[in-house]
């Protein structure tokens, strides 16, 4: 696999201009491996590789906090955890494959996450010193972004575990500027304390540079022994006014408790700090307990772990979604909505845990719609699976309408290739319905959740609730796919431009070399659309194990269920 073009702001660029034959050329001197086939391989992949990347810098860096007296941000996030609750990681797979020039960063050198303290639900965000020292390189800026907005939007409070050597110098200018770049951490930090929402900062390390501001400019500072917190290191501040001065006098635990006044508490070691950090939790009032279903919780009619069975991921396969929703939801809690109308679309109430909710999902499987006629009665037409069709759109948007008015979050289950298409579909008016679709979408007040469960393409990803409309969290199994389009039909495309630019210039191209242009093209394409590479961007909050996608549904129910619903529900101006 080639570096990027461009390792500019993180992003891979190897295929840009399908008609740069020099690019084509790398791509077909080194394309990516075949992905794994199948589900199961998918699922196999996916867990191994996130065993690595759980490993951080590895043994060594790992090795090194030890020798330090530390403990790793694993460690730590396993001790102020409340015992027996799961921590639900999010972004584990942020940077994969990215920053290889620079040896890589493992989940972008932080761990985010949503766990237990004290009974309330805390969103984690902790320095992986193993990695870079903590550095942060672009796309641990927008991580940690990601999180705290997270938190502002279900009012979670904020515990920073702050160990880090600051910003990756190398790549600075995509680090440093902008409105997702390290200072965007610093305003969330002001405007969520004027917010109210609860924000603890614990230094274990190093705090250095600018990142000395995100602890002060949080609630309550913690620090141990043997950390520093400061602006310049030592052999910066010789080097810039020459004066010689030991860690400790400069930044240390003591100094900024009893001489600077800038940490509120001075702990021994990382395991008294975090005992701290959690009985301050639980003293504070704003700081609310994790919300209770006011329906106990019934399991599926199916078993959850069926969902591997009832899907079908190979090109051309149909499944049954409502069989599918049937191993998440509570049993006998769906309420299908016009469930004989635009069938494209299954839309219904129904309760995940105990917890009420609506859920839109794409129909993967031949439905029919019912048209009006005239003396010989209504006609019948077959509509394709996984495609929004205009009464579909309309459906969902009044359905969409109606759960803000019952102030329920709305899950949204992804497996489309997006909106019909063609000339009865044009004079049906798509394009009106799916704008309705996404207007009333766009405009909720409610929660919105995301569980992709295989493709997601084009504007159908728009329509579903992608990233660009606010979901709170987006979740994937490891065989989705997130693209505009479907790799055979973008390859198809890019393929033609750079043909047509080389006969052009009097090329002669064979059905030899066409063949490699194809499939070098196609393999680099379908990389782009592995939900790894989604999660890579931070396009995708967490990638999950199939069988564990009620579990990890009722833990994002809880989240949701948390978020204040206070603004009055407006579309605007709809297409009717």
């Amino acid at each position: 696999m080639n570096p990027p073009l461009n390792s500019s702001r993180g992003s891979d660029q190897r295929y840009q201009d399908g008609r740069n034959p020099r690019i084509l050329r790398s791509i077909m001197a080194d394309a990516p491996s075949a992905a794994p086939t199948g589900l199961h391989g998918a699922i196999a992949q996916f867990i191994a590789e996130s065993a690595k990347i759980e490993q951080g810098g590895g043994p060594s860096g790992i090795e090194r906090q030890h020798r330090h007296g530390r403990l790793t941000a694993r460690e730590r996030i396993a001790l102020l955890v409340d015992a027996g609750t799961a921590f639900t990681e999010l972004g584990l797979f942020a940077a994969w494959n990215m920053y290889r020039e620079y040896g890589g960063a493992p989940a972008a050198g932080v761990i985010t996450g949503i766990g237990t303290v004290q009974g309330r639900l805390v969103m984690i965000i902790a320095n992986d010193a193993t990695v870079k020292a903590g550095a942060f390189f672009p796309m641990t800026c927008k991580k940690i972004i990601r999180a705290q907005v997270i938190a502002e939007r279900a009012r979670l409070p904020l515990l920073y575990l702050v160990d880090s050597a600051g910003v990756f110098l190398p790549l600075q200018e995509d680090v440093f500027p902008d409105t997702d770049d390290f200072g965007r951490i610093f305003r969330n930090n002001a405007v969520f304390s004027a917010m109210g929402i609860p924000q603890y900062a614990a230094i274990m390390g190093n705090c250095v540079a600018g990142g000395g501001y995100l602890p002060v400019l949080c609630d309550t500072l913690l620090m141990t022994e043997g950390s520093g917190l400061y602006l310049a290191g030592p052999a910066l501040v010789k080097a810039a006014i020459g004066q010689e001065v030991s860690s400790e006098d400069l930044g240390g635990a003591a100094m900024h408790a009893q001489i600077s006044g800038t940490i509120d508490f001075r702990e021994k070691d990382d395991p008294a700090c975090i005992t701290r950090l959690r009985s301050l939790l639980q003293a504070s009032r704003a700081a609310l307990p994790a919300p209770t279903p006011a329906v106990p919780s019934v399991q599926p009619s199916r078993a959850p772990t069926e969902v591997t069975s009832v899907i079908r991921v190979e090109p051309g396969q149909q499944y049954d979604m409502t069989e599918l929703l049937g191993c998440l939801v509570d049993a006998n809690s769906m309420d299908e909505y016009r469930a004989e109308f635009g069938q494209s679309l299954v839309c219904g109430y129904a309760r995940i845990g105990g917890f009420a909710l609506g859920i839109v999902a794409n129909q993967k499987k031949l439905t029919q719609k019912k048209m009006a006629g005239g003396k010989a009665g209504p006609s019948v037409a077959t509509n394709m699976p996984a495609v929004i069709y205009d009464d579909s759109a309309d459906k969902a948007a009044r359905f969409i309408m109606d759960c803000n008015q019952r102030k329920i979050p709305i899950l949204f289950v992804h497996d489309t290739n997006g909106f019909m298409v063609g000339r009865d579909s044009e004079q049906g008016g798509i394009i009106r319905s799916g704008a309705k679709m996404v207007n009333a979408m766009a405009n909720c007040v409610v929660p919105k959740l995301v569980l992709i469960v295989g493709g997601s393409y084009g504007a159908g990803n728009y329509a579903m609730c992608g990233r660009a409309f606010d979901p709170l969290l987006t979740l994937a199994w490891p065989n989705a796919k997130c693209s505009v389009m479907g790799a055979a039909q973008a390859a198809s495309t890019l393929l033609q431009i750079d043909l047509a630019a080389r006969e052009r210039k009097g090329e002669k191209i064979d059905e030899g070399m066409r063949a490699q242009l194809l499939e070098a093209i196609t393999r680099s394409y379908s990389e782009q659309q592995d939900i790894k590479y989604a999660a890579s961007r931070g396009w995708v909050d967490r990638i999950i194990d199939p069988q564990h996608s009620r579990d990890e549904l009722v833990a994002a129910m809880r989240v949701a269920y948390q978020a204040p619903v206070e603004a009055p529900f407006r579309t605007g101006v709809l297409q009717t």
